[in-house]
């Protein structure tokens, strides 16, 4: 399982942090388990989105459709 730290895990650690709880307490509140949580802020590459919103819906937030400048990452193939 490879493990990388992206926007959404150092977001959501940032989120947690500021909010002054614990993994198992944002765990208990999101309604996921404690391992979900864990692998959310190491960066998993596989994780099932409704259970990333149903972490980011503690903090008013949900997952969604980023535009990208395509010929950009054309280019950097």
């Amino acid at each position: 399982m490879k493990k990388n730290l992206n926007n959404i895990s150092i977001h959501l650690k940032n989120k947690r942090k500021q909010n002054k709880l614990t993994q198992p307490e944002l765990a208990l509140k999101a309604g996921v388990g404690l391992r979900f949580v864990r692998d959310l802020e190491q960066g998993k590459n596989t994780l099932r989105m409704d259970k990333v919103n149903d972490v980011l819906r503690l903090f008013g937030e949900t997952l969604g459709v980023v535009a990208m400048d395509r010929d950009k990452l054309i280019s950097n193939e």
